[in-house]
């Protein structure tokens, strides 16, 4: 597993620019944030912890159809679904997942606290949105995995992997959001809407991959 773990992450870096295409998609969203809703500065670091997180969203999903395609292309991936188990080709779906977040979601997440002061945001407010999008973003990947399983044989599978994904990724969003902004504003509660965000990771490290499974399992029956 530590070398598919690490064959992943160099492809996942090397395709298509990776995490670099991330980046730069990243930024040009929050970029173009103060051009649409004005230079009121206040405004801009009320909404920061949101535009980040959206931001993060949808960067997340521009390399989702990447996740099985090199695996597809050279023949691997029917060899690995047919030689293993449920559990196995599970198992192997989850380092793939982690292998891709690591080198394509990470560096969204490093560079978040940069992004986070052109949104006028205070350090707290910074630090607890990267540190949410830190424990937040595996689960988008971990969605991601079943939906690029679904559409690894589709000639345009991007644009269906984010029709499937998007819809499923709003509870993390909603609380990723919600622990954001609990940190800075004092009525809100942090731990409670971190603790279920943190819970959501979890449990779709175990549901999203045995759906990718599934799907990956079923495409090549």
């Amino acid at each position: 597993m530590r070398s598919l773990f690490l064959r992943d992450i160099r492809l996942s870096i090397r395709a298509g620019g990776g995490a670099l295409i991330g980046v730069i998609f990243f930024l040009a969203v929050i970029a173009t944030i103060p051009f649409g809703v004005g230079p009121d500065l206040n405004l801009l670091s009320r909404i920061g912890p949101a535009i980040l997180w959206i931001a993060a969203l949808l960067a997340c999903l521009l390399g989702l159809d990447r996740l099985f395609q090199a695996d597809r292309e050279d023949g691997s991936l029917d060899l690995l679904v047919l030689n293993s188990d449920r559990h196995m080709l599970a198992l192997t779906v989850l380092t793939k997942c982690l292998a891709h977040w690591a080198g394509s979601v990470l560096p969204l997440v490093i560079a978040a606290p940069l992004l986070g002061l052109f949104m006028n945001m205070e350090p707290l407010g910074i630090g607890a949105t990267a540190f949410t999008l830190l424990v937040g973003t595996p689960a988008i990947t971990f969605i991601g995995a079943a939906g690029a399983a679904v559409a690894v044989a589709l000639p345009r599978g991007g644009l269906l992997i984010s029709v499937l994904v998007l819809p499923l990724t709003i509870p993390v969003l909603i609380f990723g959001v919600s622990a954001s902004y609990g940190a800075v504003a004092d009525p809100a509660p942090f731990l409670q809407p971190f603790l279920i965000l943190a819970a959501l990771t979890l449990f779709l490290a175990v549901v999203g991959p045995l759906a990718a499974a599934l799907a990956l399992r079923h495409g090549t029956d």
